[in-house]
């Protein structure tokens, strides 16, 4: 059995754990719903961020897990989104045009198609690489 391709870069992670108070790793490692606390609380005030240092070699195992690894990669998807996000570059490269125009023009639906693709990216790229596979 062949190993599994990387979806997600531990490095990566570890550079969004140093915003980690903010909980960007977990987005990036597909757990929104903890980021959405770690945002909201400081990384639990900050005795969780630090937790995490730790935690992120199997936040990556199971994102390995999880989201299908293909021709779409994470990594672009996540800089797309979190640095030119508001313009929907992010969505061009996902293939989606018709949404990646309207984010264009009206700020990523002015900033709330964003925070919804904050919470989804992953599931949005996995879905994307199973649609190439075939």
């Amino acid at each position: 059995m062949a190993a599994n391709p990387n979806t997600h870069s531990v490095l990566v992670g570890y550079i969004a754990w140093i915003f980690g108070f903010m909980g960007l790793h977990r987005f990036y490692f597909g757990k929104p719903l903890s980021g959405i606390i770690w945002f909201f609380t400081l990384g639990l005030l900050f005795i969780g961020w630090i937790v995490d240092l730790f935690l992120i070699p199997s936040m990556d195992r199971e994102a390995q897990r999880r989201f299908t690894p293909g021709q779409t990669d994470y990594t672009i998807a996540w800089l797309l989104l979190f640095f030119l996000g508001l313009l929907g570059i992010h969505r061009f490269y996902l293939g989606k045009w018709g949404t990646g125009i309207i984010y264009l023009l009206t700020g990523g639906l002015l900033g709330i198609g964003w925070l919804y693709d904050l919470c989804t990216l992953n599931s949005q790229v996995s879905e994307r690489n199973m649609q190439q596979r075939y």
